[in-house]
């Protein structure tokens, strides 16, 4: 499966998603390992196995195995992390905030390929999965490192189309099996 069987899977109702995955796909603003290891990181987080292989398929061959593991490795770490500092920042009782945080995060400190790369892949699923002091201290460290805002906003905007065309997805399947009964 690749981004075009993807979007022929897009529903009707989700035109507009259909042609920004079409215009993602085509973007070329970021380096090829930045693009593709930001598509996989972006499309674990969906949790959606549909994208994810078809995702994987279209990154294999642009990353290399290192790329493509700190891809993983970026959405798995933001996996736990989000969880864990987005309750850190909602809970009313501020003594979490200095708290340790006892969590096994070595990967973010040697995640195997450029910082800047993984910080923005953790940046973008930071975003799909909504932890605010994720995304704050992410986009800290990128301009820190000079990746830019226009990059930054890429990052993003490929995030809420990956998910978006996830729910699409998912959306028409429950559409076709209503019908069905």
């Amino acid at each position: 499966m690749t981004i075009e069987v993807l979007k022929e899977r897009i529903p009707d109702f989700a035109k507009d998603v259909r042609l920004n995955l079409s215009s993602m796909a085509s973007d070329e603003t970021l380096g090829e390992q930045t693009k593709y290891g930001l598509l996989v990181a972006t499309a674990i987080a969906t949790r959606n196995v549909e994208v994810i292989a078809a995702i994987e398929a279209e990154a294999a061959g642009k990353l290399s195995p290192a790329a493509l593991g700190a891809a993983k490795s970026a959405a798995a770490i933001m996996a736990m992390n989000n969880v864990y500092y987005r309750f850190v920042h909602l809970a009313s009782n501020k003594d979490y905030a200095t708290m340790p945080a006892r969590l096994r995060m070595n990967v973010i400190a040697n995640p195997g390929v450029d910082k800047a790369d993984f910080e923005l892949w953790s940046l973008a699923v930071s975003a799909i999965n909504g932890c605010g002091m994720c995304i704050d201290s992410h986009e800290k460290v990128l301009l820190q490192a000079g990746v830019s805002t226009a990059a930054i906003q890429t990052a993003v905007r490929f995030a809420a189309i990956m998910q978006s065309v996830a729910v699409s997805i998912e959306a028409g399947a429950a559409s076709l099996a209503v019908a069905a009964e």
